[in-house]
């Protein structure tokens, strides 16, 4: 093989490392809660569908715009007679005979013609209210992107801190697979001495396996915590992902119930239906609108030319120019009642909208009570069950110290570990409700960041 033979091969091998070693990298994310919101206010799909629409919107706006700007076309046309139109005349018009007829053509046989015409809208109800509309329809879909974003950043704050309480729930799994684990050996080690039963091995041993399977299920809930996670920010599944925020009871509680105030400018969904409310007003005043007459400007300026040779593009070709203006009015008169009827059905829909409105006013105080009792009540099952864990935990190791004196079953101390766990896991459970509820609570009063 020559030279240049073993420079491609080289090369061709080195690319396809490069790809493969492309394709097996991943990128490290290590991401507080507000990281997590600021990259899917980028990468979560439903936020860039809801962007799109916006700019689906603006460009809607602008064939709005279109209708009161005028409009400039230009036409040009030839025709070519193959058998030349004649108009039939009284023959004594030209010294014939008369009451005899006579055919005569008053046409070229080829002629043109190049005409620019601009029409310019003067007064038009509906299009006026569509400029007027332009900016609020903006709006509508501007806060629709913020409520798509908040609807993702809800979840984000819950999976997220679920996670972060993961970790709490993985370290106490840790601890009670190791207590289980020297049990097994402690049961093991007094059972070969003839001090125990080859029952209470067992049951230190079944104890140990259902710890372990508890920690696995545990892991694959937080695995696919993570993967969740990462749908919501619309990262790369290959991608690693770290949580740096930490989480303390303390911040669960601080400052969330300090000022219960809310108003209800501060949610996005009933700033949406205001918004809606006045897209529907806007709607109205289009169809009253279409009662009015509508009045178009039109300028034309024209030339024509006639011959019988086809030299229109050359210096022989003569042109005749003609040019003209008008202004039409279109006055409605009837139109099968229909106008009656999109004004009445818009005036419908506008009360609707207005319904809506009230209807989510009651909801939004409802919602607000709820989250706020729930958040409350939670709070104190968290502070309960931590005195209830606490109280297990000082069981157990007072239990530990009994069994290992002798004073202590393992039927006791299998017990003891037992109420220990069921306390750890019911003070988990009450952190990740808590969670839930101040994040509920939060958007419910229209103070969750995102």
């Amino acid at each position: 093989m020559s030279n240049m033979g073993k420079i491609i091969l080289a090369i061709l091998f080195s690319n396809v490392f490069v790809v493969a070693y492309a394709q097996t990298t991943t990128d490290v994310h290590q991401f507080s809660i507000q990281q997590c919101i600021d990259y899917s206010r980028e990468h979560n799909m439903q936020v860039k569908n809801a962007i799109l629409d916006l700019q689906i919107q603006e460009q809607t706006n602008k064939g709005i715009t279109a209708g009161a700007l005028p409009t400039i076309t230009g036409t040009a046309s030839t025709t070519d007679y193959f058998k030349v139109p004649v108009s039939v005349v009284d023959a004594g018009l030209f010294g014939g005979a008369p009451g005899t007829y006579q055919a005569v053509s008053f046409q070229l046989q080829y002629s043109a013609s190049a005409a620019v015409q601009l029409t310019q809208t003067i007064f038009d109800g509906q299009v006026f209210v569509g400029l007027q509309a332009k900016k609020t329809s903006i709006d509508y879909y501007q806060k629709a992107i913020d409520m798509t974003r908040e609807n993702v950043g809800v979840n984000i704050y819950k999976v997220y801190y679920q996670l972060v309480v993961s970790k709490t729930q993985m370290i106490q799994i840790d601890s009670n697979v190791a207590r289980a684990k020297k049990l097994l050996n402690d049961a093991t080690a007094m059972y070969q001495n003839g001090f125990q039963e080859k029952l209470d091995v067992d049951k230190a041993t079944v104890q140990l396996a259902n710890l372990q399977t508890q920690k696995a299920s545990t892991q694959t809930n937080v695995d696919n915590g993570y993967l969740g996670l990462k749908y919501l920010l619309g990262m790369p599944v290959k991608d690693s992902l770290v949580l740096t925020d930490k989480f303390t009871e303390d911040d669960l509680k601080s400052g969330v119930l300090d000022n219960e105030s809310y108003r209800y400018e501060d949610r996005n969904d009933y700033q949406s239906l205001q918004l809606s409310k006045k897209l529907g007003e806007y709607n109205v005043k289009r169809y009253k609108y279409s009662y009015l007459p509508t009045a178009n400007l039109n300028l034309v300026y024209q030339k024509n030319a006639y011959s019988n040779k086809y030299d229109f593009f050359s210096r022989a070709g003569m042109w005749y120019p003609t040019s003209y203006g008008g202004i039409n009015i279109n006055v409605p008169i009837f139109s099968g009642f229909a106008k009656n009827a999109n004004l009445k059905k818009a005036r419908l829909q506008l009360l609707q909208t207005q319904n809506q409105v009230e209807n989510l006013k009651n909801s939004i105080d409802n919602d607000v009570v709820q989250s706020q009792n729930k958040f409350r009540t939670d709070i104190s099952t968290v502070d309960f069950q931590r005195k209830n864990m606490e109280l297990a935990e000082s069981v157990y190791n007072q239990t530990k110290k009994k069994y290992e004196s002798g004073l202590a079953s393992n039927t006791d101390i299998t017990n003891a570990q037992t109420d220990l766990i069921t306390a750890q896991t019911n003070f988990i459970n009450a952190l990740y409700d808590a969670v839930l509820a101040k994040v509920d609570y939060q958007k419910a009063t229209g103070k969750l960041k995102y």
